[in-house]
């Protein structure tokens, strides 16, 4: 039986894998809400079934799907993709989700961040987010393990650790006054150390132009192995996004890790840049409490999005111009894996991509500590 625990990670010897350890297996959410996905979300369910399909070659994968939309998930999805009905207000299992953490003796727990749909009733994306805020201890639940309920607010996708006391985030997510106001940044490092079981923070400034996360780290950089990352990058110097890119890179240039290693960068072009069609925007539901979209927004558009499968790396297809030599470079990054792209464009169109809407489950020797 799953129980909530009075602890943290650190005091109990938990810490954040990297997402290039191994996994025991993957979830998702399907997505079904029309003033988020455009056409009552039908081209997003399609891009769902790519991204299962992709990763279900790699390691299992649970898609969690509401009650409504059961029938219609089991008929789409392959018969090796396990479907479980749960709610939830949207379908951004990353951020909602827990962030598994594990021990040297082969334990697994679930840390169950508070969550408040981006900013809650300061420039959070929808209301209410109650159901969303369910899912990580519901996620536990099924994979048997303990969890930790953070008594702060932070979404999965503002972090990526290397598994040896290194994360990073950005300013622009962590520090903004919609999430902690209470917490200072020193406050939230402490946060950090004791939930992760890390040692070094390392702060980057704004993610990704226009990403209405407030600026998630999974968009903008990730690592490829300890104290390597890639970067999302332009050489458009009249592109906004390249001061946002070149202040990440001196950023990561200057810092050390846990370590007292350097971090080598590896540059990633990124796509586009890409804007939201009229045909797209008018597609989408209107609805009191939800963000509006509106024809011709940039789009955060990111090759960087992308999910670390054991034998996979499953990135978003975006911009044919630019897609081969996005999934080369990866290639190149990750010998060792297949990269498989899927297209990207109606997981973008919904505010997110390929990393956003999973979350691993890291590989643990026994489930029942």
């Amino acid at each position: 039986m799953s129980k909530s625990l009075d602890s943290n990670p650190r005091r109990d010897g938990y810490r954040m894998p990297g997402e290039f350890e191994p996994h025991s297996a993957c979830w998702l959410l399907w997505p079904e809400r029309p003033d988020n996905w455009r056409l009552g979300a039908k081209p997003a369910q399609q891009a769902f079934v790519r991204l299962a399909t992709a990763i279900a070659g790699s390691e299992p994968v649970t898609v969690g799907v509401s009650a409504a939309q059961y029938a219609n998930a089991r008929r789409l999805l392959p018969t090796q993709v396990r479907v479980v009905e749960l709610s939830s207000n949207d379908a951004w299992m990353r951020d909602v989700g827990p962030t598994f953490v594990v021990n040297d003796r082969g334990g697994i727990r679930g840390v169950d961040w508070q969550f408040n749909a981006w900013g809650g009733l300061r420039g959070g994306l929808y209301f209410p987010w109650d159901r969303d805020d369910a899912v990580a201890q519901k996620v536990t639940e099924i994979e048997g393990c303990d969890r930790y309920r953070a008594p702060f607010i932070l979404e999965g996708g503002s972090i990526h650790v290397d598994g040896q006391g290194t994360v990073i985030t950005t300013e622009e997510c962590l520090l903004n006054p919609n999430r902690n106001p209470g917490l200072s940044r020193a406050q939230i490092e402490t946060q950090l150390k004791r939930y992760l079981n890390v040692e070094t923070v390392v702060w980057l400034g704004k993610g990704v132009l226009h990403d209405e996360t407030d600026g998630h780290v999974d968009n903008l950089c990730a690592y490829v192995r300890p104290a390597e990352v890639v970067l999302t990058w332009t050489n458009d110097r009249n592109d906004p996004q390249y001061e946002i890119s070149r202040d990440a890179h001196e950023r990561l240039k200057d810092a050390r890790d846990a370590r007292g290693r350097r971090f080598k960068v590896h540059k990633l072009q990124q796509p586009g840049p890409l804007h939201m069609t009229a045909e797209e925007a008018a597609g989408v539901d209107v609805a009191e409490g939800t963000q509006p979209r509106a024809a011709g927004g940039r789009l955060a558009a990111s090759y960087v999005n992308f999910y670390i499968g054991n034998r996979c790396i499953v990135a978003p297809l975006l911009d044919p111009r630019r897609d081969r030599d996005a999934l080369r470079k990866l290639q190149d990054l990750f010998p060792k894996r297949e990269v498989v792209g899927v297209p990207g464009r109606e997981l973008l169109l919904g505010g997110g991509n390929v990393h956003c809407v999973t979350q691993q489950v890291p590989l643990a020797r026994d489930r029942r500590r």
